[in-house]
Protein backbone atom coordinates (compact mmCIF):
# COMPACT_ATOMS: atom_id res chain seq x y z
CA UNK A 1 0.00 0.00 0.00
CA UNK A 2 1.25 3.53 -0.99
CA UNK A 3 -0.06 6.86 -0.15
CA UNK A 4 -1.17 8.80 -3.05
CA UNK A 5 -2.80 12.30 -1.99
CA UNK A 6 -3.08 13.60 1.62
CA UNK A 7 -5.72 16.56 1.63
CA UNK A 8 -6.32 19.63 4.24
CA UNK A 9 -9.98 20.95 5.35
CA UNK A 10 -10.25 23.48 7.51
CA UNK A 11 -13.24 23.64 9.98
CA UNK A 12 -14.26 26.56 12.81
CA UNK A 13 -15.40 24.85 16.06
CA UNK A 14 -17.64 27.26 17.64
CA UNK A 15 -18.04 26.80 21.41
CA UNK A 16 -21.88 25.44 22.40
CA UNK A 17 -21.84 27.87 25.63
CA UNK A 18 -20.60 31.05 23.55
CA UNK A 19 -17.13 30.88 24.31
CA UNK A 20 -14.42 28.77 26.54
CA UNK A 21 -12.06 30.62 29.47
CA UNK A 22 -8.99 29.47 31.00
CA UNK A 23 -6.03 31.92 32.39
CA UNK A 24 -5.90 34.83 30.57
CA UNK A 25 -7.34 33.26 27.16
CA UNK A 26 -10.78 33.22 25.81
CA UNK A 27 -12.02 32.41 22.21
CA UNK A 28 -15.78 31.62 20.95
CA UNK A 29 -14.66 29.24 18.68
CA UNK A 30 -11.03 26.80 17.44
CA UNK A 31 -9.72 26.47 13.93
CA UNK A 32 -9.09 22.95 13.28
CA UNK A 33 -7.48 21.23 10.60
CA UNK A 34 -8.50 17.71 9.47
CA UNK A 35 -5.98 15.60 6.97
CA UNK A 36 -7.38 12.66 4.67
CA UNK A 37 -4.56 10.51 3.41
CA UNK A 38 -5.40 8.49 0.02
CA UNK A 39 -3.86 5.47 -0.97
CA UNK A 40 -3.30 3.42 -3.71
CA UNK A 41 -5.72 0.63 -2.47
CA UNK A 42 -8.99 3.03 -2.08
CA UNK A 43 -8.18 2.57 1.64
CA UNK A 44 -8.43 6.24 2.75
CA UNK A 45 -7.70 7.61 6.68
CA UNK A 46 -8.77 10.94 8.88
CA UNK A 47 -6.50 12.61 11.35
CA UNK A 48 -7.73 15.92 13.42
CA UNK A 49 -5.19 18.47 14.70
CA UNK A 50 -6.68 21.56 16.95
CA UNK A 51 -4.50 24.38 18.59
CA UNK A 52 -5.98 25.83 21.51
CA UNK A 53 -5.76 28.79 19.64
CA UNK A 54 -1.92 30.84 18.89
CA UNK A 55 -0.98 31.53 22.59
CA UNK A 56 -1.35 28.28 24.59
CA UNK A 57 1.24 25.73 23.76
CA UNK A 58 4.09 26.40 20.48
CA UNK A 59 1.84 25.17 18.11
CA UNK A 60 -1.00 27.25 16.08
CA UNK A 61 -3.72 26.29 13.36
CA UNK A 62 -2.15 28.02 10.07
CA UNK A 63 1.29 26.17 11.35
CA UNK A 64 -0.09 22.73 11.72
CA UNK A 65 -1.90 23.67 8.12
CA UNK A 66 1.82 24.89 6.31
CA UNK A 67 4.01 22.32 7.67
CA UNK A 68 1.78 19.09 6.91
CA UNK A 69 2.04 20.51 3.13
CA UNK A 70 6.03 21.23 3.61
CA UNK A 71 6.15 17.78 4.42
CA UNK A 72 3.95 16.45 2.08
CA UNK A 73 5.70 15.48 -0.89
CA UNK A 74 8.37 13.40 0.95
CA UNK A 75 5.63 11.32 2.47
CA UNK A 76 4.20 10.27 -0.97
CA UNK A 77 4.60 6.78 -1.87
CA UNK A 78 5.04 5.55 1.80
CA UNK A 79 3.74 2.72 3.00
CA UNK A 80 1.11 4.41 5.80
CA UNK A 81 0.74 0.72 7.61
CA UNK A 82 4.39 1.44 8.31
CA UNK A 83 3.75 4.12 11.10
CA UNK A 84 7.00 3.82 12.29
CA UNK A 85 8.90 4.51 8.88
CA UNK A 86 6.21 7.57 8.39
CA UNK A 87 7.28 9.10 11.86
CA UNK A 88 11.15 8.38 10.97
CA UNK A 89 10.39 9.98 7.93
CA UNK A 90 8.18 13.16 8.98
CA UNK A 91 11.10 14.06 11.90
CA UNK A 92 13.65 13.88 8.84
CA UNK A 93 11.44 16.59 6.90
CA UNK A 94 10.77 18.34 9.68
CA UNK A 95 12.56 19.18 12.91
CA UNK A 96 10.92 19.62 16.01
CA UNK A 97 6.78 20.56 15.49
CA UNK A 98 5.42 17.06 16.79
CA UNK A 99 2.00 18.86 16.80
CA UNK A 100 2.15 19.06 13.00
CA UNK A 101 2.74 15.66 12.54
CA UNK A 102 -0.19 14.38 15.06
CA UNK A 103 -3.04 14.25 12.41
CA UNK A 104 -1.05 12.63 9.92
CA UNK A 105 -0.12 9.64 12.16
CA UNK A 106 -3.38 9.20 13.31
CA UNK A 107 -4.80 9.04 9.44
CA UNK A 108 -2.31 6.30 9.36
CA UNK A 109 -3.46 4.66 12.08
CA UNK A 110 -6.79 4.59 10.43
CA UNK A 111 -5.88 3.31 7.61
CA UNK A 112 -4.15 0.58 9.46
CA UNK A 113 -7.04 -0.24 11.08
CA UNK A 114 -9.23 -0.49 8.26
CA UNK A 115 -6.77 -2.65 6.09
CA UNK A 116 -6.64 -5.43 8.87
CA UNK A 117 -10.25 -4.75 9.88
CA UNK A 118 -9.64 -3.75 13.31
CA UNK A 119 -10.09 -0.92 15.54
CA UNK A 120 -7.18 1.56 16.43
CA UNK A 121 -7.76 0.12 20.13
CA UNK A 122 -6.25 -2.62 19.05
CA UNK A 123 -3.53 -1.55 17.29
CA UNK A 124 -2.19 0.17 20.64
CA UNK A 125 -2.94 -2.80 23.12
CA UNK A 126 -6.04 -3.85 23.03
CA UNK A 127 -9.64 -2.89 24.45
CA UNK A 128 -8.65 -2.80 28.07
CA UNK A 129 -11.90 -0.11 29.28
CA UNK A 130 -15.55 -0.95 27.45
CA UNK A 131 -15.97 2.93 28.57
CA UNK A 132 -13.64 5.79 29.19
CA UNK A 133 -14.22 7.88 32.40
CA UNK A 134 -14.52 11.78 31.24
CA UNK A 135 -14.35 15.05 32.84
CA UNK A 136 -15.88 18.37 32.35
CA UNK A 137 -14.56 21.74 31.76
CA UNK A 138 -16.00 24.69 33.79
CA UNK A 139 -14.96 27.46 32.19
CA UNK A 140 -13.34 30.25 33.67
CA UNK A 141 -16.27 32.91 34.89
CA UNK A 142 -17.39 34.62 37.47
CA UNK A 143 -17.02 32.61 40.88
CA UNK A 144 -20.83 32.13 41.32
CA UNK A 145 -21.50 31.13 37.41
CA UNK A 146 -18.76 28.31 38.03
CA UNK A 147 -20.58 26.73 40.94
CA UNK A 148 -23.78 27.21 39.28
CA UNK A 149 -22.50 24.76 36.46
CA UNK A 150 -20.88 22.41 38.35
CA UNK A 151 -23.46 21.84 39.77
CA UNK A 152 -25.64 21.70 35.87
CA UNK A 153 -22.54 19.60 35.28
CA UNK A 154 -23.18 17.08 38.26
CA UNK A 155 -26.79 16.90 37.33
CA UNK A 156 -25.92 15.57 33.98
CA UNK A 157 -24.08 12.78 35.39
CA UNK A 158 -20.59 14.10 35.13
CA UNK A 159 -18.45 12.92 38.64
CA UNK A 160 -15.18 14.53 37.63
CA UNK A 161 -14.22 18.06 36.87
CA UNK A 162 -11.80 20.63 35.84
CA UNK A 163 -12.19 24.21 36.97
CA UNK A 164 -9.99 27.16 35.05
CA UNK A 165 -8.46 29.05 37.45
CA UNK A 166 -4.77 30.69 37.05
CA UNK A 167 -5.91 34.19 36.51
CA UNK A 168 -6.60 37.10 39.44
CA UNK A 169 -5.05 35.15 42.81
CA UNK A 170 -7.91 36.19 44.87
CA UNK A 171 -10.45 35.79 42.73
CA UNK A 172 -9.27 32.45 42.04
CA UNK A 173 -8.89 31.48 45.89
CA UNK A 174 -12.85 32.18 45.83
CA UNK A 175 -13.46 30.46 42.83
CA UNK A 176 -12.05 27.13 44.14
CA UNK A 177 -13.96 27.70 47.58
CA UNK A 178 -17.14 28.21 45.70
CA UNK A 179 -16.82 25.32 43.19
CA UNK A 180 -15.39 23.06 45.82
CA UNK A 181 -18.23 23.79 47.96
CA UNK A 182 -20.97 22.03 45.83
CA UNK A 183 -18.81 19.48 44.84
CA UNK A 184 -20.84 15.96 45.58
CA UNK A 185 -19.08 13.76 47.74
CA UNK A 186 -17.29 11.30 45.69
CA UNK A 187 -16.69 13.10 42.78
CA UNK A 188 -13.29 14.41 41.70
CA UNK A 189 -12.21 18.37 41.18
CA UNK A 190 -9.14 19.73 39.55
CA UNK A 191 -8.14 22.92 40.11
CA UNK A 192 -6.31 23.71 36.29
CA UNK A 193 -4.03 26.54 35.96
CA UNK A 194 -3.17 25.70 32.95
CA UNK A 195 0.55 27.99 33.51
CA UNK A 196 -1.30 31.57 34.72
CA UNK A 197 -0.18 32.35 38.18
CA UNK A 198 3.67 33.25 39.09
CA UNK A 199 5.15 31.29 41.38
CA UNK A 200 4.42 33.64 44.70
CA UNK A 201 1.17 33.63 43.45
CA UNK A 202 0.14 30.00 43.41
CA UNK A 203 2.09 29.55 46.55
CA UNK A 204 -0.29 31.72 48.09
CA UNK A 205 -3.38 30.31 46.68
CA UNK A 206 -2.58 26.75 48.00
CA UNK A 207 -1.93 27.78 51.52
CA UNK A 208 -5.10 29.45 51.15
CA UNK A 209 -7.16 26.80 50.26
CA UNK A 210 -5.04 23.99 52.37
CA UNK A 211 -8.14 22.66 53.79
CA UNK A 212 -9.80 21.95 50.43
CA UNK A 213 -9.84 18.58 49.03
CA UNK A 214 -8.62 18.79 44.69
CA UNK A 215 -6.13 18.20 42.55
CA UNK A 216 -3.90 21.17 41.09
CA UNK A 217 -2.98 21.34 37.73
CA UNK A 218 -0.09 23.16 36.02
CA UNK A 219 0.04 25.88 38.48
CA UNK A 220 3.20 27.88 36.62
CA UNK A 221 4.66 28.24 33.32
CA UNK A 222 8.05 26.39 34.03
CA UNK A 223 8.69 23.02 35.63
CA UNK A 224 10.54 24.63 38.29
CA UNK A 225 8.00 26.77 39.37
CA UNK A 226 5.69 23.88 39.46
CA UNK A 227 8.07 21.94 41.93
CA UNK A 228 8.33 24.57 44.32
CA UNK A 229 4.32 25.26 44.32
CA UNK A 230 4.50 21.03 44.91
CA UNK A 231 6.56 21.87 48.17
CA UNK A 232 3.78 24.19 49.74
CA UNK A 233 0.76 22.26 48.50
CA UNK A 234 -1.00 18.94 49.86
CA UNK A 235 -3.01 18.99 47.15
CA UNK A 236 -1.97 15.78 44.48
CA UNK A 237 -0.33 17.21 41.53
CA UNK A 238 -1.28 17.36 37.96
CA UNK A 239 1.84 18.28 35.35
CA UNK A 240 0.47 19.25 31.78
CA UNK A 241 1.74 21.81 29.77
CA UNK A 242 5.56 21.23 31.02
CA UNK A 243 5.16 17.38 30.43
CA UNK A 244 5.98 17.76 26.47
CA UNK A 245 8.61 14.80 26.13
CA UNK A 246 9.36 11.53 27.09
CA UNK A 247 12.30 13.39 29.06
CA UNK A 248 10.56 15.33 30.73
CA UNK A 249 7.94 12.40 32.48
CA UNK A 250 11.06 10.98 33.20
CA UNK A 251 12.75 13.86 34.89
CA UNK A 252 9.32 14.16 36.87
CA UNK A 253 9.33 11.03 38.19
CA UNK A 254 12.58 10.94 39.24
CA UNK A 255 11.78 14.56 41.12
CA UNK A 256 8.64 13.06 42.38
CA UNK A 257 7.06 16.32 41.04
CA UNK A 258 4.01 14.98 40.08
CA UNK A 259 1.32 12.09 40.43
CA UNK A 260 -0.74 12.62 37.26
CA UNK A 261 0.21 14.02 33.65
CA UNK A 262 -2.33 15.25 31.17
CA UNK A 263 -1.18 13.16 28.20
CA UNK A 264 -2.17 15.54 25.02
CA UNK A 265 -1.74 13.32 21.80
CA UNK A 266 -0.71 16.47 19.49
CA UNK A 267 2.08 17.95 21.93
CA UNK A 268 3.93 14.10 21.42
CA UNK A 269 3.20 14.33 17.99
CA UNK A 270 0.56 11.90 17.24
CA UNK A 271 -0.70 8.31 18.60
CA UNK A 272 2.90 6.81 18.18
CA UNK A 273 4.79 8.80 20.49
CA UNK A 274 1.82 9.22 23.01
CA UNK A 275 1.93 5.18 23.23
CA UNK A 276 5.40 5.37 24.37
CA UNK A 277 4.80 7.68 27.10
CA UNK A 278 1.11 5.93 28.16
CA UNK A 279 3.39 2.46 28.10
CA UNK A 280 6.47 4.28 30.26
CA UNK A 281 3.72 5.93 33.24
CA UNK A 282 2.44 2.59 33.24
CA UNK A 283 5.47 0.93 34.34
CA UNK A 284 5.82 3.93 36.40
CA UNK A 285 2.48 3.95 38.11
CA UNK A 286 1.70 7.29 37.16
CA UNK A 287 -1.62 8.17 36.53
CA UNK A 288 -2.78 9.80 33.06
CA UNK A 289 -5.64 11.86 32.27
CA UNK A 290 -5.44 11.25 28.52
CA UNK A 291 -6.73 14.60 25.93
CA UNK A 292 -5.76 16.49 23.27
CA UNK A 293 -5.69 20.55 22.77
CA UNK A 294 -9.10 20.52 21.13
CA UNK A 295 -10.71 19.00 18.25
CA UNK A 296 -14.17 17.70 16.70
CA UNK A 297 -15.06 14.16 16.45
CA UNK A 298 -11.92 12.89 14.71
CA UNK A 299 -9.96 13.84 17.79
CA UNK A 300 -12.02 12.70 20.33
CA UNK A 301 -11.79 9.05 19.02
CA UNK A 302 -8.06 9.65 18.88
CA UNK A 303 -8.19 10.17 22.25
CA UNK A 304 -11.13 7.00 22.89
CA UNK A 305 -8.81 4.27 21.49
CA UNK A 306 -5.61 5.49 23.39
CA UNK A 307 -7.99 5.96 26.23
CA UNK A 308 -9.57 2.68 25.75
CA UNK A 309 -6.18 0.96 25.72
CA UNK A 310 -5.04 1.93 28.36
CA UNK A 311 -5.58 0.14 32.12
CA UNK A 312 -8.40 1.58 34.04
CA UNK A 313 -6.72 1.74 37.21
CA UNK A 314 -4.22 4.59 35.64
CA UNK A 315 -6.33 6.05 33.68
CA UNK A 316 -7.66 9.24 35.71
CA UNK A 317 -9.71 10.55 32.98
CA UNK A 318 -10.36 11.84 29.29
CA UNK A 319 -12.35 14.38 27.20
CA UNK A 320 -14.58 14.89 24.83
CA UNK A 321 -14.28 17.87 23.04
CA UNK A 322 -17.28 17.31 20.39
CA UNK A 323 -19.86 17.76 23.13
CA UNK A 324 -18.74 21.64 23.84
CA UNK A 325 -19.21 22.28 19.99
CA UNK A 326 -22.47 23.58 18.18
CA UNK A 327 -22.54 20.95 15.64
CA UNK A 328 -20.67 17.68 14.61
CA UNK A 329 -18.01 17.59 11.96
CA UNK A 330 -18.12 13.77 11.56
CA UNK A 331 -19.99 10.88 12.41
CA UNK A 332 -19.55 7.89 14.41
CA UNK A 333 -17.24 9.66 16.93
CA UNK A 334 -17.50 8.42 21.14
CA UNK A 335 -21.09 8.34 22.17
CA UNK A 336 -21.55 9.99 25.87
CA UNK A 337 -23.54 8.73 28.33
CA UNK A 338 -23.21 9.51 32.06
CA UNK A 339 -19.97 11.05 32.45
CA UNK A 340 -18.34 8.23 30.05
CA UNK A 341 -17.48 7.97 26.32
CA UNK A 342 -17.24 4.96 24.53
CA UNK A 343 -15.68 4.10 20.81
CA UNK A 344 -17.69 1.29 18.41
CA UNK A 345 -15.65 -1.43 17.33
CA UNK A 346 -15.28 -0.37 13.70
CA UNK A 347 -12.13 -0.41 12.01
CA UNK A 348 -9.98 2.28 12.06
CA UNK A 349 -11.06 5.08 13.83
CA UNK A 350 -14.84 4.90 13.03
CA UNK A 351 -15.49 8.21 11.81
CA UNK A 352 -16.84 9.63 8.87
CA UNK A 353 -16.40 12.80 8.08
CA UNK A 354 -18.76 15.46 7.15
CA UNK A 355 -17.80 16.18 3.68
CA UNK A 356 -19.97 19.03 3.40
CA UNK A 357 -19.08 20.62 6.73
CA UNK A 358 -15.73 20.20 5.97
CA UNK A 359 -16.42 21.60 2.45
CA UNK A 360 -13.49 21.85 -0.53
CA UNK A 361 -9.64 20.78 0.79
CA UNK A 362 -7.75 23.89 1.15
CA UNK A 363 -4.90 22.65 -0.28
CA UNK A 364 -4.02 18.60 -1.61
CA UNK A 365 -1.08 16.81 -3.22
CA UNK A 366 -1.77 13.71 -5.16
CA UNK A 367 0.46 11.42 -7.06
Amino acid sequence: MKITGIRLYQVSLPMKEGAYAWSNQSFAAFDSTVVQIETDEGIWGVGEICPLGPAYLPAFAEGARTGIMVMAPGLMGLDPCNIGQVNLVMDQLLKGHPYIKSAIDIACHDIYGKAIGEPVCNLLGGRLQEKVRLFKVVSRAAPEAMADKLVQYQEQGFKQFQMKVGADADEDIQRIRLVTDKLDSGNRLGADANCGWKQHEAVRVVSAVSDLEFYLEQPCETYEECRVVRDHSNHPMILDECMDSLQAVLRGARDRAMDAINLKISRMGGLTKSRIIRDVCQSLGILMTIEDTWGGEICDAAIAHLAHSTPADLHFQSSAFHEYATYPIASGGPVIKGGFMAMSDKPGLGVEPDWDRLGAPIAELMA
